[in-house]
């Protein structure tokens, strides 16, 4: 069976936006056919769109994504639904871990999360835990090592096994993160 590629990312410029977040922006620097060629500037935060937290998110000394392994990146991957609760996945996920719906990480979750295999989990939403109070799940799990990627779109998505790619950008050690291209390989 030939592989598929499964396109994951929400796009860009028409992204949905965590609250007090600026919204990327672009403007045409160059355009043809008044130019020689077409060049497009940008603005944009870390955060928009579909996008990775480092530690340094939320943890001051935490590692930046410069300095973070590609390991957690790329490699076998479950989508699953929470509904059924987090430890019969957590029993037969891959490493890496996205959540497909309106999920809400609770503290007793990201604990879960953060005991278990896990390098890496994704939502749809634009953070992994409550909106109005977010610190306690990202302390819980970036402190612990596990990469979080938000801002997903996995509704075209049947649970079950595949293989991720959403590297991020090498924007410094200092980038508390990073916008990706997230990819599921079926097949």
């Amino acid at each position: 069976m030939p592989e598929k590629l499964i396109d994951i990312t929400q796009p860009l410029f028409e992204c949905k936006v965590f609250p007090g977040d600026p919204a990327p922006r672009y403007t045409r620097v160059l355009q043809i056919p008044q130019d020689v060629c077409n060049l497009t500037e940008m603005a944009l935060c870390v955060h928009n769109g579909t996008h990775i937290d480092a530690p340094r998110h939320f943890i001051p000394d935490g590692a930046g994504v410069g300095s973070l392994p590609l390991d957690p990146f790329y490699g076998a991957c479950t989508v699953a639904d929470l509904s059924g609760g987090i430890v019969p996945i957590l029993e037969r996920c891959a490493e890496r871990l996205l959540f497909r719906g309106d999920t809400e990480i609770t503290a007793e979750i990201a604990a879960a999360i953060a005991g278990a295999h896990i390098k890496l989990i994704g939502v749809e939403s634009q953070s992994v835990g409550p909106v109005g109070a977010p610190m306690e799940v990202h302390k819980i799990l970036l402190g612990a090592g596990v990469i979080l990627l938000e801002g997903l779109v996995l509704s075209h998505v049947k649970p079950g096994e595949y293989i991720l790619s959403a590297l991020p950008l090498n924007l410094g050690a200092d980038c508390d993160g990073s916008p990706v291209r997230a990819v599921l390989i079926e097949g």
